[in-house]
């Protein structure tokens, strides 16, 4: 009798002994348990293989980066003569065939993606592209934000009205409608810091294109809209879609130029401005100047 007891005295022992063992591993998995670090293991950042881990070797190389992928994912938007569809559905312009050489002497399959220009730079910190070369003006703001290339084309800003409207200067603007493409240099000279007088009294009404622009003062739901001078040239005037509308003469509201940005810090930056000035000194730039219509900065003609 006493031997049974003391057996079931041991099972009952060795069972809770169980019991307790379960529990214990039970409440651990709950705690959040910390991971051992490079530091800890003695781990030189490389990986279970060998391999180096994403955070070493090309560190910060966006031309790595890049290369490693093959392409250059390039935004857009449709802009004449920059970048456009022509009448076959073929995407061309200054930009596009700018953008193709350079890619061509980098080794890079060209990836031409539209954006929208109000979200442009949100899109080039998020990687889903890796440049915008879309006719873009450079200044203080973007270059403090992004990395800019060498500036390639010269620009301006215009006002576009109807041929009929009477208006000569941007003071006939005053209390008036007045369009631009929403976080544009043409914005900037109605709504920005540094606007024109005149024009800051008027009532603005931002645009997702500068295409949308021309539309509402063709339709005369705007009385004017403040454009990048490259792409007036192409667009209005006799002989084109907006043949009723016209540049107000004379008036160029500010100079600027375009250059090609990249991500804060690339180091893609410098490789592509070694080819522009292969393309300029070779004679690339002007002929597709002179194709298109427009007047190379003056950084690449001195």
């Amino acid at each position: 009798m006493k031997r049974k007891k003391i057996i079931a005295m041991l099972i009952a022992a060795l069972m809770c002994a169980a019991a307790l063992t379960a529990c214990g591993s039970g409440t651990s998995s709950t705690e959040a348990t910390p991971s051992a670090s490079a530091e800890d293991t003695g781990s030189d950042a490389s990986n279970a293989t060998g391999n180096p881990t994403e955070d070493s070797g090309s560190e910060g190389s966006d031309y790595s980066y890049i290369t490693d992928k093959g392409e250059l994912t390039i935004g857009i938007t449709i802009y004449e003569p920059m970048n456009y569809y022509d009448e076959n559905g073929g995407l061309t312009g200054f930009d596009t065939e700018f953008a193709l050489a350079v890619c061509e002497t980098l080794g890079l399959e060209p990836v031409f993606q539209e954006i929208n220009w109000e979200t442009k730079e949100v899109e080039l910190s998020a990687k889903t592209i890796d440049c915008i070369w879309n006719g873009m003006t450079i200044t203080p703001e973007r270059s403090a934000n992004m990395s800019i290339s060498l500036p390639y084309v010269k620009n301006a800003q215009v006002i576009v009205v109807r041929a009929d409207s009477g208006v000569t200067s941007a003071a006939d603007l005053i209390g008036k409608t007045v369009v631009a493409e929403m976080g544009s240099a043409g914005e900037a000279q109605i709504a920005g810091d540094e606007a024109d007088e005149s024009l800051a009294q008027a009532d603005y009404i931002g645009k997702t294109k500068q295409t949308d622009c021309l539309l509402e003062v063709k339709a005369g739901t705007a009385d004017a809209a403040v454009l990048d001078w490259t792409l007036a040239k192409s667009m209005v005037g006799e002989g084109t879609d907006y043949s009723d509308l016209i540049m107000i003469e004379g008036l160029e509201l500010a100079s600027e130029e375009y250059g090609i940005a990249f991500r804060k810090d690339s180091d893609m930056t410098e490789k592509v401005d070694a080819v522009i000035k292969e393309l300029a000194n070779g004679g690339t730039l002007d002929a597709l100047a002179e194709k298109y219509g427009l007047s190379l900065a003056p950084a690449l003609t001195d």
